[in-house]
């Protein structure tokens, strides 16, 4: 009989409704209190934890070092066959794409969510929860690394979204579409990831700012970024990669202090190249000593470079992988 461990963390999927709000409270359940809601899998053995019990706003760099050593113990443990972690939706990406990065075991990891409460009606909780179990119990998720579960569907960690508030099929991956479904307890992959990266994790997390291009942004928040230490620096630009021409000054400032620069685009798809030449764009802030993000989105290229920041990578080294 496979054995899966069940890590509940809070979110959503572990919520109730407070009575005296009629809100609801994220994060609410332990984890065997949300483990006995469900219709586990007969044939696997399932082990439940609760790590955290938090909305996923709470999430930062202390807990998701907790969550990543308390995996690494259970899947060095020959007995165990995979680990699930239930999420908050909020930075349920975030969470998974960092465990991606960071835990080198063969063995499944599915991390999941709900878009609606246990106790609400039509819940996608305890469907989740159960699919995720079997998902990580399957042997064709060996190798791959941090899975998302979500709507039936298997998304890499690299590039699955939220792109829905509430709606139940709230993740995808916008262009590169998903790995596999769970349809009536039959796992089924379609695609597998043809690399891996794994980073060890030599120094703390370091604090990487996102900075937004819009209409009419100037250098305010580059400058502040700066003057309170952050290590590195996200620039989430439009379209091929374009920032404001009032960044610039502040966007070199920051390369010659040392600061590590990634400039990404904010659309669903495609990826930062040099196509034009005008004050702002892709070419002038590589000149100025900016890496290039490729395809990443902002947040996941936060983490990505908070990981090889703390691996001791050099800049050189940032931008050889970044382009991979």
């Amino acid at each position: 009989m496979k054995k899966i461990i069940l890590l509940t963390t809070g979110g959503t999927i572990a919520s109730k409704v407070n009575p005296d709000t009629g809100l609801l409270s994220s994060g609410a359940l332990t984890g065997d209190e949300l483990a006995s809601m469900c219709k586990l899998p007969s044939k696997i053995g399932v082990e439940v934890e609760s790590v955290f019990q938090i909305p996923s706003n709470q999430m930062n760099a202390e807990r998701l070092s907790q969550l990543r050593e308390r995996i690494g113990v259970l899947l060095s443990d020959p007995q165990v066959d995979g680990v699930v972690v239930t999420h908050g939706t909020d930075t349920l990406e975030e969470t998974a794409y960092y465990l991606d990065l960071t835990i080198a075991n063969e063995k499944p990891i599915v991390i999941t969510g709900s878009q609606r409460g246990p106790f609400e009606l039509g819940t996608d909780a305890m469907i989740n929860i159960r699919q995720s179990i079997l998902a990580a119990a399957s042997d064709e998720l060996k190798g791959f690394g941090t899975v998302v579960l979500f709507n039936e569907r298997l998304f890499s960690a690299r590039y699955v979204k939220k792109v829905h508030a509430s709606n139940v099929a709230g993740f995808t991956s916008e262009g590169y579409g998903y790995l596999g479904t769970v349809d009536q307890d039959i796992v089924t992959v379609y695609q597998k990831p043809l690399t891996r990266e794994v980073y060890s994790l030599k120094h703390d997390f370091p604090v990487v700012d996102i900075i937004p291009f819009y209409l009419g942004v100037d250098d305010r928040f580059i400058r502040t970024s700066i003057s309170t230490g952050a290590k590195g620096m996200i620039l989430e630009g439009s379209g091929r990669g374009h920032m404001a021409p009032e960044m610039s000054a502040a966007i070199e400032e920051a390369c010659n202090q040392g600061i590590i620069v990634v400039l990404t685009t904010k659309a669903g798809e495609g990826e930062v190249r040099h196509v034009y030449d005008f004050p702002g764009s892709v070419f002038d802030l590589t000149n100025k000593g900016v890496l290039i993000g490729k395809d990443y989105d902002s947040k996941k290229a936060r983490i990505k470079l908070a990981v090889l920041l703390a691996d001791g990578a050099s800049k050189e080294e940032i931008q050889r992988v970044f382009l991979k």
